[in-house]
């Protein structure tokens, strides 16, 4: 197709207003809740112009890209308030658009207000394509913006030209992670690194961070466990004309087999109250009455017809709006919905207690004293509080500190035998891995101790890469010997890439004479001088079926690993040796 044709069909897409309007939820995890809808355009579906790529590409090249926004934008606000959706309104935004001389300060604000939407509703979501260097001019820009009462969102941070300058330069009230970090980021150590980056900085910059393009349970799982709350996808929903509003509709279903094995406790039990909730249509006075009776009742959860959760009402904030003048009079007979807030917790019971303290951390609003809703697959199960979340928690980390390995910081024996306690609780397939290193010992002997060390938390860190977080388990028995706990899907390709990893990593610690033979000389146990290869891993398996979990306890299943391990070494060089938990007379060699 022509230029000529391209600009053709977008003039007539401009001239009829012929643009299609989809939304895509942004969810809360700790609230179980659509927070928010991105709008997202698309060209009439027999135009040439139909993909938005091709659409806002053209645009640009014809100086037409600030009329083109400004019409997904008027598409966009019809959609929106004709379907009533809730949550905020985020509209896309280029840079590039704000400093076009077609470009009209005010018509975004005239357009909400013919649609009925308040500029508070509205996030104005700043998407960069093309380089910015007039910071000073784009600043004023979305200065404007914000004195309009408009929230500023940056988009694809890590992908463009200068969006972490952009980051610092406009401060924005939320900050979307590309996709590229988001992908495989159950498998990639790096990325889990980057992601953890922006949000320490975000939490030091007052932005809310949204993950966006999530298409795995795994990456989801990966992100929850890391403290991210708004999640946005094609796992949890499509672009769509008519978006679902109820998130738990949205939300997969906990599955026992995302839980972390390193996690203390398989669920919130330990913190569960079971105070009695409130319905949406109750009176304050009511209410009133039920903080009066129980003086330690912190909070009150407000549920819908269904049982599930749509507020929280707490003591200090009820009283707070009741000293105004005549304002017990004023609401003692209204629903008490009129007063809650719509911005609370809710977990899941089956959420750990880490998940949890790292979504309590997110938000910068929580108070101690408030406190939190606990569910069973959405229905109101009870409170949980903030002070004892943190009384556990400190708990753990003691406990965490005083069974860690002291070079690596990996968990050591006590936490590897509740491991693969819970493992068999919970029958879980699984695949484990005791991982020794060879020729560690003469090693020592020649570089000392001290490249050793070196040595092993190499090894830790390899092991660490190759480790979903958010249901895999790395252990520390101690010297050479590490636990590594897999999932069954892809355990094989994993354990290859740990074996490549090392030998690359291990290059380094050798002297140049020792890599050109492939081996070195050292004193062997019985004192007498022999050759030894090169460092290399033997890796005993365990695949454990749950078929198999009942017949095993920890110890045994440690044993069986052991056993396995054994068996690998018996293989010169890299190697690894399968039982199979269901064939135990019939080991497998690879």
């Amino acid at each position: 197709m022509t230029m000529t044709e391209q600009l053709n069909a977008l003039g007539s897409i401009l001239a009829q207003g012929s643009l299609h309007s989809l939304f895509q939820p942004i969810i809360s995890l700790s609230e179980r809740r659509v927070v928010g809808y991105e709008a997202l355009s698309r060209g009439p579906s027999n135009s040439p112009l139909h993909s938005p790529i091709a659409l806002f590409s053209v645009a640009r090249h014809a100086g037409r890209l600030s009329e083109l926004e400004m019409l997904c934008r008027e598409s966009a606000c019809r959609r929106f308030s004709d379907q009533k959706l809730p949550g905020k309104l985020f509209l896309n935004v280029s840079p590039d658009s704000l400093l076009e001389t077609a470009h009209q300060p005010g018509r975004t604000l005239q357009l909400l207000s013919d649609f009925g939407i308040p500029p508070s509703q509205v996030v104005i979501e700043l998407t960069e394509q093309t380089p910015t260097d007039d910071f000073q001019l784009l600043q004023t820009a979305l200065h404007h913006y914000r004195a309009m009462g408009f929230s500023i969102a940056l988009d694809d941070l890590g992908a463009g030209y200068s969006s972490l300058r952009l980051w610092s330069e406009l401060r924005p009230d939320y900050v979307k992670i590309d996709r590229h970090f988001i992908d495989g980021i159950h498998q990639d150590a790096l990325k889990r690194e980057f992601v953890g980056s922006i949000l320490q900085i975000a939490k030091a910059s007052r932005a809310q961070v949204i993950a966006e393009g999530i298409e795995l349970p795994e990456e989801l799982a990966v992100l929850t466990e890391m403290g991210v709350d708004l999640v946005q996808g094609y796992l949890l929903c499509r672009p769509q004309e008519n978006p679902p509003q109820e998130a738990r509709l949205m939300l997969p279903k906990p599955d026992s087999a995302n839980v972390a094995l390193n996690d203390e406790g398989s669920d919130l039990s330990a913190l569960l109250n079971e105070h009695p909730a409130v319905g949406q249509h109750t009176a304050t006075a009511q209410v009133l009455e039920a903080f009066r009776r129980q003086a330690n009742l912190n909070s009150l959860a407000v549920l819908d017809e269904r049982g599930h959760p749509i507020g929280i009402v707490h003591r200090h904030s009820l009283s707070d709006a009741l000293l105004k003048p005549f304002a017990t009079d004023l609401f003692a007979r209204k629903p008490i919905s009129r007063l809650m807030s719509d911005d609370f917790l809710a977990v899941e019971l089956s959420q750990s207690l880490q998940q949890v303290s790292r979504l309590l951390t997110s938000r910068a609003r929580q108070r101690i004293e408030e406190d939190f809703i606990i569910t069973l697959n959405g229905d109101y199960l009870g409170l949980g509080r903030v002070i004892d979340v943190l009384k556990l928690i400190t708990e753990l980390k003691i406990q965490q500190a005083r069974y860690a390995n002291p070079l690596t910081l990996l968990p050591g024996n006590v936490p590897i035998q509740q491991c693969l306690t819970r493992l068999l609780q919970q029958q879980r397939e699984s695949v484990i891995c005791y991982v020794d290193i060879d020729s560690f010992k003469p090693f020592n002997d020649i570089y000392g101790y001290g490249r050793g060390d070196e040595v092993l938390l190499c090894l830790a860190q390899c092991l660490n890469d190759r480790v979903d977080p958010s249901r895999d388990f790395v252990g520390h028995i101690g010297g050479d010997d590490f636990l590594l706990v897999l999932g069954p899907q892809d355990w094989r390709k994993r354990l290859n890439q740990l074996l490549d990893d090392f030998h690359t990593q291990c290059r380094r610690f050798y002297r140049s004479e020792h890599l050109d033979a492939g081996c070195f000389v050292a004193l062997n146990r019985q004192g007498v001088r022999q050759e030894f290869a090169l460092l290399s891993l033997s890796i005993g398996v365990v695949h454990l079926y749950p078929q198999a979990c009942g017949q095993l306890d920890a110890s045994q299943l440690a044993e069986l690993a052991s056993q396995a391990k054994h068996h690998a070494k018996n293989v010169a060089g890299y190697s690894i040796h399968v039982i199979d938990s269901l064939q135990l007379e019939e080991p497998e060699s690879l």
